[in-house]
């Protein structure tokens, strides 16, 4: 009995650490790009944007360059109760105005401006957040892979380095990378949908014009790309096209972790499972495979969990002179970690200096309170995370 209580307990963070590490060691090397011919097709970058005057005009002013008669913005300025709206009328961009203090967050806006679109739909939307940036190549490249093939594109989404910004920053934007970087390649070479995360994804009209977006879920990318899997529409990762945003600050940085973390975690929670179940029933490898991936909590967790699961299966081994399952897990654990150690080598320094890599038990217990939050069945809203921006105004 107590040889199987071991191996219960060592069961799901096997499970998660071998996933982890899977897409992690297929997602080392970077994916070679592919480019494509042709003209652009008609295309709308569409931006949510609440309480955004202290950045917005920023962020048009980086964009303008890669505008043209078939790529055009459109501003869904919503609840906002600052200038957002007349800043970008007044740098000849479109803007429509959305006002419902009941229904508020990203998914409400990003279904109020199809709704504007459906007078004349375009080929392809681009959903961009307010304090991004790409290129004109990023966005050629997204635009033509997504209405060449009719699917679902999502870019490579990644945190500008800052190698001088606090450790627990710098933890958080080099976790932020592997989430959406590593593990997206290893994903896509394994043949597994992409993980959409909210901005930098294209959308053929034919599918956005359907897709459920209005919604309050504060992780409404990842619930989103989860039902297009399921019905057969799965994203595809493109890495040769970037999009690119300041990291929060230290102080903004929990908060936001917060968010993300639960959101994830709560969807992980009703649909990892499912969507196993279901990928299983309709052959559907791509959910299978999504569904797997949920199964693996944050970096941080991960981590968390596994070395007090290792501490508990040390302490059984002790009693009983069990050793396999300690074992087993322990070695998981060596491998998972050798591979975040291998991929930090090779890109992920940029985004984390060995100084700050120190620190990282100490970032551990910083997160502590998100998750005894989750745990505590504690559901944070939709918020905007604060700008570095905003304290300037």
């Amino acid at each position: 009995m107590l040889v199987l209580l071991c191996w219960l307990v060592a069961f799901p963070p096997v499970v998660a650490l071998t996933i982890f590490s899977l897409e992690t060691f297929f997602g080392t090397v970077p994916l070679k790009a592919t480019a494509r011919s042709g003209p652009i097709a008609s295309t709308r970058i569409l931006i949510p944007a609440h309480n955004e005057a202290g950045s917005i005009e920023a962020t048009l002013d980086r964009l303008a360059v890669i505008l043209s008669e078939d790529v055009r913005l459109l501003v869904v300025a919503d609840n906002c109760s600052d200038a957002t709206a007349t800043i970008v009328r007044q740098s000849g961009h479109e803007v429509i105005e959305r006002i419902d203090a009941e229904k508020r967050g990203k998914g409400y806006a990003l279904a109020f401006g199809r709704d504007h679109l459906r007078v004349a739909p375009p080929e392809c939307v681009i959903v961009f957040d307010a304090d991004c940036e790409t290129d004109a190549d990023s966005i050629a490249a997204l635009v033509k892979r997504c209405v060449g093939d009719q699917v679902v594109v999502q870019s490579r989404y990644i945190l500008m380095p800052d190698r001088m910004a606090a450790p627990k920053v710098q933890i958080s934007n080099f976790a932020f990378w592997v989430k959406n970087v590593v593990r997206q390649r290893g994903t896509s070479r394994l043949g597994g949908a992409a993980v959409l995360t909210g901005t930098g994804m294209a959308f053929p009209w034919r599918i956005f014009d359907t897709a459920p977006l209005a919604t309050a879920n504060i992780v409404e990318d990842l619930a989103l790309g989860i039902y297009l899997t399921q019905i057969g529409d799965a994203p595809v990762y493109l890495e040769r096209s970037t999009v690119t945003s300041i990291a929060a600050s230290e102080a903004a940085t929990l908060d936001q972790r917060a968010r993300w973390e639960h959101g994830f975690l709560a969807t992980a929670k009703s649909h990892g499972l499912a969507a196993i179940w279901d990928g299983v029933r309709q052959r559907n490898r791509k959910l299978v495979q999504l569904g797997l991936h949920l199964l693996v909590p944050p970096l941080a967790l991960l981590l968390f969990a596994s070395f007090a699961f290792l501490a508990l299966l040390g302490a059984a081994m002790q009693v009983t002179g069990y050793w396999p399952a300690f074992a087993v897990l322990a070695l998981s654990v060596c491998v998972a970690i050798a591979l975040v150690l291998v991929n930090w080598s090779i890109e992920g320094r940029h985004w984390l200096s060995p100084t700050a890599m120190v620190r990282l038990p100490l970032y551990l217990i910083w997160k502590i309170p998100v998750y005894l939050g989750f745990a505590k069945g504690e559901t944070p809203g939709w918020t905007r995370t604060a700008r570095p921006s905003d304290a300037e105004d």
